[in-house]
C-alpha cells in the first residue's frame, strides 16, 4: 500500500512536517515524489518510520539513528528484538512507579503505612534504568559491568536523606558551573568549586572515588556527544569548560 505525506503522518501519529524534516536530512526518504510534488512512501518507507519511531521512543537521537539504519550491520529483526527488550524495561519502571503512587495513596487514606525508603524506590529505579538506557553500554564499556553494578546497588540502598542530597548537588554543579564558565578560567575558584561539587555528587553513585577515573568520565563528558548536549545545552563549549575544571581538579593537567 502506498501512503501520501498526509495520509502517512495521520497513520504513524506524527506531523507533516516532521516527515519532511526526515525527508530533508536524509532520514526518510519517499519512495518516489510525483510530478505535482507530492510524496508517496512504500511498504519500505513504512517499515523504516517504524524503526525511526520506536528509537526516537528510547531517546537515541535522529543523527544517530541515521547511522545505525545506514550501517551494513543493521539487522532490523535484531533492533525490534532490542526495542522489544528496552520498551519492557520501561512498562516495568512505569508498573513500579504506579505501584508506588497507588501504595501512597492508601497510605493518605489510612489503610496503610509506607516506609521512607519505599516512597522513594520507583525515582531511585527510575534513576538507574534511564542511566543504563541512555549511556549503559558506553559505561559498561570505559569501568566494567562490575563497577556499574556496584554503583546501582548503592543508588538503590540511598537513603531518603541522601537521594536529596543527590538531587542538591546536581542542582548546584549546573550553578556553580554557569558562574564558572562566565569566568573563562577553570583553574580559578569557581570552576575549582564546582569540580568540587562534581567529585561529591558522583561518590554518591561510586564506591570508591579515584582522581582518574574522575578525570575518566570528564574526558567522555566531551567524547560522547549525548553527555556533551546536556552539559551544552545552555552554553555551548560548558562540557569542554568542565572537563579541564576536573583535569585540573584532579591534578591530570598542569
Amino acid at each position: 500500500m502506498e501512503y501520501t505525506v498526509q495520509k502517512l503522518a495521520t497513520l504513524a501519529g506524527v506531523s507533516t512536517r516532521t516527515l519532511r524534516y526526515y525527508d530533508q536530512i536524509g532520514l526518510l526518504r519517499p519512495a518516489r515524489v510525483r510530478s505535482t510534488g507530492y510524496r508517496i512512501y512504500g511498504q519500505p518507507e513504512v517499515d523504516r518510520l517504524q524503526q525511526i519511531l520506536f528509537y526516537r521512543e528510547l531517546g537515541v537521537g535522529l543523527e544517530e539513528i541515521k547511522e545505525l539504519l545506514a550501517s551494513p550491520a543493521f539487522d532490523a529483526d535484531r533492533a525490534l528484538r532490542e526495542h522489544r527488550d528496552k520498551l519492557l524495561e520501561k512498562r516495568q519502571q512505569l508498573n513500579i512507579l504506579i505501584a508506588n503512587v497507588e501504595l501512597t495513596l492508601a497510605q493518605r487514606k489510612g489503610e496503610t503505612t509506607m516506609s521512607d525508603k519505599q516512597k522513594f524506590e520507583g525515582f531511585k529505579q527510575k534513576l538507574i534504568d534511564d542511566n543504563e538506557s541512555m549511556y549503559g553500554a558506553e559505561i559498561r564499556a570505559k569501568y566494567g559491568t562490575e563497577q556499574v553494578e556496584r554503583a546501582n546497588r548503592k543508588i538503590k540502598g540511598m537513603s531518603e536523606k541522601q537521594y536529596a542530597e543527590v538531587e542538591r548537588l546536581g542542582e548546584a554543579i549546573h550553578e556553580a558551573l554557569a558562574a564558572a564558565f562566565a569566568t573563562g578560567d577553570p583553574a580559578g575558584e569557581l570552576a575549582q568549586n564546582a569540580a568540587e561539587l562534581h567529585r561529591q555528587w558522583i561518590s554518591f553513585y561510586w564506591d570508591r572515588y579515584s582522581p582518574a577515573a574522575h578525570a575518566g568520565l570528564a574526558q567522555m563528558y566531551v567524547d560522547d556527544e549525548r553527555f556533551t548536549a546536556y552539559y551544552d545545552r545552555t552554553k555551548p563549549g560548558t562540557a569542554a569548560f568542565l572537563r579541564d575544571a576536573i583535569l585540573i581538579y584532579t591534578g591530570q593537567q598542569a
